[in-house]
C-alpha cells in the first residue's frame, strides 16, 4: 500500500503537540513608541466592543523576533505592531489596526490562527551603539520610520503586554457579510526582558492609500523604550461580537486603496 501524507498519523499528531509545548521562548528586540494623537480619530478606527482609552495613544512597535539560542539555525522575522491603546475587561492594550511582517508565512499563520491583520513588507530595524531605527514599506511606500538615542538604561524586567483583534469568517455566499459572528480575540506576550533603555524617540507618517496610518497623526511622543530579551505568545477568544460591529473596518486587514473614510 501507499502512503498519503495529506492527513497525518496519530504518531504525527503527538509529536506536534509535544513539540508545541515544549517549544522555548522566542529571542525578541523590540523598539517601542508611544504618542498622542486625535480624540476623534483614534476612535473612529475601533469597533465595538473595544473603546479607545483617554489620552487617544498611539502604540507602535518594532519586533524582531528570533528562535532560541540552542537552535541550530536562527530565523529572524520582524514586525510592526501598530494599534491604539484600548482597555477592555480591565486589561488595557493595543487593538491592533495593521501587522505586516517580514515573513509571508507568519503572516498567513497569523491571520488564521488568531486573526491578525497582517500583511508582508520590507521592514529595517538596525540598532547602533546608542541609537536605534525603524521603518516599514509596502507596495514603493515606505510609510512609517521611527527613530531613537538612547536617553538611559533601566533595570531588567518581566510584563505581560495585550493586543486585540477579530477573527473573522467573510460569508461563503454573495450578498452575505459574515457566515458567522466574528470574535473578538485577545493576545498576550509574556516578556522577560534583559536589557533596556528608555529612548527619546521621534516617529514620522507618511501617506499611503494602501497603509493610512497617516490619518492618526502624531500630536505627541509619550514615551519610547528599547529592550532585548525574550517572548512568549498565546491568545484566547473572548466573545462572539455583532458581524454590524466589525463590518466598517473589515477592510483594514487587506488592501483598498478606493476607500473613501469618514469625517472625523
Amino acid at each position: 500500500m501507499g502512503r498519503v501524507r495529506y492527513a497525518r498519523s496519530a504518531r504525527d499528531l503527538e509529536r506536534q503537540a509535544s513539540e508545541a509545548a515544549d517549544r522555548p521562548s522566542d529571542l525578541v528586540r523590540v523598539f517601542r513608541c508611544r504618542y498622542e494623537t486625535d480624540a476623534e480619530a483614534a476612535q473612529a478606527v475601533v469597533p465595538r466592543p473595544l473603546e479607545a482609552c483617554v489620552g487617544s495613544e498611539v502604540s507602535v512597535s518594532f519586533v524582531s523576533r528570533s528562535g532560541p539560542s540552542s537552535s541550530a539555525a536562527k530565523l529572524e522575522t520582524r514586525w510592526l505592531h501598530f494599534g491604539v491603546r484600548v482597555d477592555y475587561d480591565d486589561r488595557p492594550g493595543s487593538y491592533l489596526i495593521t501587522v505586516p511582517t517580514t515573513s509571508q508565512v507568519h503572516a498567513t499563520a497569523g491571520r488564521e490562527r488568531f486573526g491578525l491583520p497582517a500583511k508582508t513588507a520590507r521592514i529595517e530595524f538596525d540598532r547602533a551603539e546608542a541609537e536605534v531605527s525603524a521603518s516599514v514599506e509596502r507596495k514603493g511606500s515606505r510609510y512609517l520610520v521611527a527613530k531613537g538615542r538612547f536617553v538611559e538604561e533601566r533595570p531588567p524586567r518581566e510584563e505581560i503586554e495585550y493586543g486585540y483583534c477579530f477573527k473573522a469568517f467573510p460569508s461563503c455566499l454573495p450578498g452575505k457579510d459574515f457566515d458567522q459572528d466574528p470574535q473578538l480575540v485577545r493576545l498576550e506576550w509574556q516578556l522577560a526582558f534583559d536589557r533596556v533603555w528608555r529612548v527619546e524617540g521621534r516617529i514620522e507618517l507618511c501617506d499611503s492609500p494602501y497603509d493610512p496610518v497617516f490619518d492618526l497623526p502624531v500630536r505627541r511622543i509619550i514615551g519610547a523604550e528599547y529592550a532585548e530579551g525574550s517572548s512568549v505568545e498565546s491568545g484566547r477568544v473572548l466573545r462572539p461580537v455583532p458581524g454590524a460591529w466589525l463590518l466598517p473596518f473589515l477592510h483594514q486587514r487587506d488592501d483598498d486603496p478606493e476607500i473613501e473614510g469618514i469625517e472625523v
